[in-house]
């Protein structure tokens, strides 16, 4: 027979379905189950994670609305290697920016974003003493940045950004004038 956990776990997968994305309140869903909220967050945080190709998101307030998000697995493997990795083991900054240059190259992310991403991983931007250390925290941010731009819901294309359109068309006016 199933454990709890096992059939809060199966009936969240059926009610996600073949969407990518569910809303649900964690007090209706306790209550739904006869369980306290905590068990469903203990559910939710141990059967809906990234490795698992989920990420969960929660708003206080208001009965507890909580959001399950299918991520798209993404065939690249190095990608794969950093979302399944733990954060403990860190990952260098030359590693950082290959997996970086796969999404772009993947049309995940945008040139712009892959440079700001970069930038904030860079041992400049990571201000602490030892390498170990910056490793550790530039594979956490790295695996979050992945978590989000994997996600499903969106078409899986960098997208230009308002400030971008806007950079070309000055670029265009400017090269219009040297005519």
């Amino acid at each position: 027979m199933a454990n709890l956990s096992d059939l809060i776990e199966a009936f969240l997968l059926r009610t996600l379905g073949e969407d990518d994305m569910l809303q649900i309140s964690r007090n209706e869903l306790a209550n739904y189950f006869s369980v306290a909220p905590s068990q469903i967050n203990y559910v939710l945080s141990t059967r809906f994670t990234p490795d698992r190709g989920y990420t969960v998101e929660s708003r206080r307030g208001g009965g507890g609305c909580v959001t399950v998000v299918r991520i798209h697995g993404s065939g690249n493997q190095m990608v794969q290697e950093v979302m399944h990795m733990p954060v403990s083991k860190g990952i260098s900054y030359p590693k950082a920016c290959t997996v970086v240059d796969r999404l772009k190259d993947g049309g995940i992310v945008s040139e712009r974003e892959a440079r700001l991403i970069k930038a904030a991983l860079s041992d400049k931007a990571l201000v602490m003493p030892a390498a170990a250390q910056k490793d550790t925290l530039r594979a956490g941010i790295l695996k979050n940045i992945l978590v989000e731009a994997l996600k499903c819901g969106c078409d899986g294309k960098a997208e230009d950004n308002a400030a971008g359109k806007e950079n070309a068309g000055v670029k265009a006016d400017k090269d219009k004038k040297e005519e």
